[in-house]
Order: C-alpha cells, then structure tokens, then sequence
C-alpha cells in the first residue's frame, strides 16, 4: 500500500490533531488544526486513505513543509 505524507502549509502551532492513527479519513476531511498568526486553520486530506502515522505530538512548534502524518492510500 502507498503513503502521503501530509507536510505544514505554514510555520505556527500544531493545535491538535482531529483524527489517530487508523482511522478512514476521506478527501478534504479535516486533519488538526494549527494555529498561525492568531488564526485557527484547519488541514484537510488532499486524499481518502488511513491514518498511518502521527509523526508530531499536539502541541507542538511546526516548520512550514515538515511532516505532521503519514496516509495510507
């Protein structure tokens, strides 16, 4: 089975995630949220697939670009 990694659109905090690993997710299903700018934005699933790996601990500092989870597809 292939994997996506699902990587930061931005640099801010990861707030929390809204799935765990195993779970079925479906194309633009919310994934966490992270908080930039005083902002709340939520990532969504750019696939259906399930949760493979969780690769940061809530809550965290994130880069922009940097691996937050890994989708089975």
């Amino acid at each position: 089975m292939a994997t996506m990694d699902i990587p930061a659109p931005m640099a801010g905090s990861l707030k929390e995630f809204l799935v765990s690993v195993g779970d079925a997710v479906s194309l633009d299903q919310e994934l966490l949220i992270i908080e930039s700018m005083k902002m709340e934005i939520p990532l969504e699933s750019p696939v259906a697939g399930t949760v493979a790996e969780i690769l940061v601990d809530a809550p965290a500092r994130i880069d922009e670009g940097q691996v937050l989870l890994r989708l089975a597809v």
